[in-house]
């Protein structure tokens, strides 16, 4: 019964001995492999399957015959006498003892079945080639983008991964990868104005031209082992070329440039003809401890500088550029909470009067003692608290903090005239915030005296101030508070308008001083400038205005500046901005020269 059961089954099958030789095959092996199988007896049965040129499998196999291990189960693919090739899946399991069962004669062909109990094993072949094409199918619908029929992101950070593992392992390459990452300039305002179905349409066309550059670039390269760049949809307008074993940043320059000409050229899809341009990121480096995700983020932040300098076209990563961008993220995620922290802390730089050299007041300049980057000037975060609104808590700090130190100082010495604070206040503080409250209650809670406070504020932000902040300047100076312009004469110097604000400093911007040229230095001095000062220093003075100048360096430039009428000056001939406690000491004497 075994034996015509073993000859009529559908699954094809083998008996193989301990020495891995066929004992008997059934008539479905010998259909699968194209071979009789009565020609079949005798054969090494690891040679009909192909085990042997697999080392695991092989190992395993030999353990099954020799009763060491189970069962093994293996895929394989065999080639049919007649050229084509199959799937098959190969499963190999001892034989059990009962096999034994009809008689104890043991012999080759088809009575190998009785007597053969336990002495050696059943190789079984299962043609699976259909499964495996479903398979593939399936694969190929999961990894492809049904509209470019692109690779998509899945099968890309395969294929990426893979070749990093490979570039970073194998000596024969350049051991180096280049990716470029593109979007198209524009393509929502297509999709929203024509419909989706003619932005698929031009999604393709566009990959077709993709296609063929990767193709040329491909072909250009002399090497014969060399392949093309991969293109990818990585989803939406955004596609990718993946070039492994990379020559450096001109093969990279090249295909960005060979991309950027195809893309210009313009689309006729169904009658609508259309231009469209893209900006490319383009990455290049080694790929020895590259990560996909660092790759990525690297293509994506330079993708992001190609858009913001002006779109079609490409820009390669810059590392220094990079830098600077990771270090602006970090201390803008960290500018409030180090507000609470406490690491914040006031520097202050005197104004010192020209004609009696003594000190009438202080600006208050914030520092930011930073745990990783160290000390910072304002230059480095001022923006970023601009940027996020935190300003408004950073500026409310400082001006509380000004405000009661300079009462200290009034309390400290009583019997000399008391020197203001000058303040520096951001736009966005009178936007979102109600500074003018602030100030009041600042002032009410350290007992300064409104006079001996002053805010600057930038040219351009109060020659444009209208409605609410020009509300808020007119109730600060109403208030008593000085209200100074900074940097003045580097905006847009509207003197007509300047007449009507509640100003009463002018700060000349430090540009004007640095002009400055002087006998004795080798250069001959130029009379524009002096004109150019004192003819501002002068319309200030018949508006009523102060005047001070910033970035004094020298005791030329100051004499110059007393000369032509200037009220205070400010920059290192006096003092670098130090802390309170040296503020102190130079309070009620002649201002000390720290060079």
């Amino acid at each position: 019964m075994l034996r015509g059961a073993f000859a009529a089954a559908p699954l094809a099958m083998a008996l193989v001995d301990r020495e891995g030789l066929v004992v008997s095959a059934n008539e479905s092996l010998g259909a699968l492999l194209g071979i009789d199988p009565e020609v079949l007896a005798g054969k090494v049965a690891a040679d009909l399957v192909d085990l042997a040129s697999d080392t695991r499998a092989w190992h395993a196999y030999r353990e099954v015959l020799r009763g060491r291990q189970a069962r093994l189960r293996c895929t394989r693919r065999l080639k049919h006498p007649d050229g084509h090739s199959l799937w098959a899946q190969v499963t190999v399991t001892p034989l059990p003892a009962e096999t034994a069962t009809e008689g104890s004669e043991g012999a080759r062909g088809s009575e190998g079945v009785r007597g053969y109990g336990g002495q050696g094993v059943l190789l079984s072949v299962a043609d699976i080639s259909a499964r495996r094409e479903l398979q593939a199918r399936l694969r190929h619908l999961q990894m492809h983008d049904p509209v470019t029929r692109l690779p998509n992101r899945t099968l890309f950070f395969e294929r990426l991964s893979a070749a990093l593992e490979a570039e970073s392992y194998e000596q024969s390459g350049t051991g180096r990868i280049g990716l470029c990452y593109l979007d198209l300039d524009g393509f929502k305002a297509i999709n929203d104005t024509l419909g989706h179905r003619v932005g698929d349409r031009l999604l393709a066309a566009v990959a077709e031209r993709l296609t063929r550059c990767a193709e040329e670039a491909g072909l250009a390269r002399r090497n014969p082992g060399a392949v093309a760049p991969l293109v990818a949809r990585l989803g939406g307008d955004e596609f990718a070329l993946l070039i492994e074993d990379s020559t450096g940043t001109d093969q990279l320059a090249d295909l960005a440039e060979s991309v950027l000409k195809a893309l210009q050229l313009p689309f006729d899809l169904a009658g609508q003809r259309m231009s469209v341009s893209a900006s490319i990121g383009v990455v290049e480096r080694h790929a020895a401890g590259t990560t996909p995700t660092g790759l990525m983020q690297a293509a994506d932040t330079t993708l992001y500088w190609a858009k913001a300098d002006g779109k079609s076209r490409w820009t390669l990563f810059d590392p220094e550029r990079n830098a600077h961008r990771m270090t602006r993220q970090a201390l803008s995620s960290t500018l409030r909470p180090a507000i609470e922290r406490g690491e914040f802390a006031l520097e202050y730089q005197p104004l010192v009067g020209m004609a009696d050299g003594r000190v009438h007041g202080v600006e208050a300049l914030v520092r930011w003692h930073h745990p990783q980057f160290g000390t910072l000037t304002p230059n480095r975060f001022i923006g970023l608290a601009e940027e996020d609104g935190s300003i408004v808590q950073l500026g409310r700090w400082v001006l509380a903090t000004a405000c009661r130190q300079a009462r200290r100082w009034q309390l400290e010495r009583p019997d000399e005239p008391p020197i203001f604070v000058s303040v520096n206040v951001a736009v966005r503080q009178v936007w979102d915030s109600d500074l003018v409250a602030d100030v009041a209650e600042i002032l009410a809670e350290t007992g300064l005296p409104a006079q001996l406070l002053q805010l600057e504020l930038t040219e351009s932000a109060v020659m444009g101030s209208a409605g609410r902040p020009l509300q808020a300047l007119q109730a600060l100076s109403d208030m008593g508070v000085g209200i100074a312009i900074d940097d003045f004469g580097t905006g847009y110097s509207n003197l007509a308008y300047l007449s009507r604000l509640p100003v009463s400093v002018l700060k000349l911007d430090g540009s004007f001083v640095r002009g400055f040229q002087y006998e004795g230095e080798g250069v001959a001095p130029n009379p524009a400038d002096e004109i150019v000062v004192e003819a501002m220093i002068q319309l200030a003075h018949r508006l009523g205005l102060t005047v001070t100048a910033e970035c004094v360096e020298t005791a030329a430039q100051a004499e110059r500046l007393r000369r032509i009428g200037c009220d205070t000056g400010q920059g290192w001939l006096y003092s670098r901005p130090v802390g309170a406690d040296r503020i102190s000491l130079l309070m009620g004497s002649r201002a000390c020269r720290q060079g």
